[in-house]
């Protein structure tokens, strides 16, 4: 081969050259399957702010509030009426019994919807028809005392128990005196 004939192939070899080296076309990469996975939970919501969760405390009830929460027996487990003790065989109110009752008669003027019953209780010495007769005698003083001290009336029930409910189960001066007593029951409020 002369250099003459080479000589078109030499012309043509850049242009072949160049046209075979061209861009590679560009593939979609393939695809493999992926694997089915479990469902992924949502995120979780972000946390608050430590300012934005602390609620300030609700203000505390009042103290009518608290009274109308109270159910009638929490009421009168908290005893909130002192009783009025009597002295053998009287029903008259002895000094201390009046200070008692004063004391009840601003509680009831303070919750003036609460009525209440007094029961008068006797000691064990006496006939049962003699101490239910000086029950009645007791609850009707510590009412009336009451009722001069401004308690309506009509928010007052008596009841006599005689001896049939003592406090205090004995055979001496000690357990009488407690049973010789106007006790307190409120009934509504």
């Amino acid at each position: 081969m002369t250099t003459r004939s080479l000589r078109p192939a030499l012309v043509l070899l850049p242009v072949l050259l160049v046209g075979c080296h061209k861009a590679k076309p560009v593939t979609a990469p393939l695809k493999t399957p992926t694997p089915p996975t479990a469902p992924v939970a949502p995120p979780a919501p972000p946390a608050r702010p430590a300012a934005a969760a602390a609620r300030p405390a609700s203000s505390p009830l009042t103290e009518d509030e608290l009274f109308r929460r109270k159910s009638i027996d929490e009421l009168n487990a908290e005893h909130p009426l002192g009783d009025a003790f009597f002295a053998y065989d009287q029903s008259t109110l002895t000094d201390t019994a009046r200070q008692a009752l004063q004391r009840d008669a601003q509680w009831l003027q303070r919750w003036s919807q609460t009525v209440i019953r007094v029961d008068g209780h006797c000691d064990e010495r006496g006939t049962p028809e003699y101490n239910m007769a000086l029950g009645t005698r007791r609850a009707n003083t510590v009412k009336d005392y009451l009722t001069s001290l401004g308690i309506r009336a009509d928010r007052i029930q008596i009841r006599s128990l005689g001896k049939d409910a003592p406090f205090c189960n004995g055979d001496d001066e000690s357990c009488w005196s407690q049973n010789r007593r106007g006790h307190f029951i409120i009934t509504a409020k």
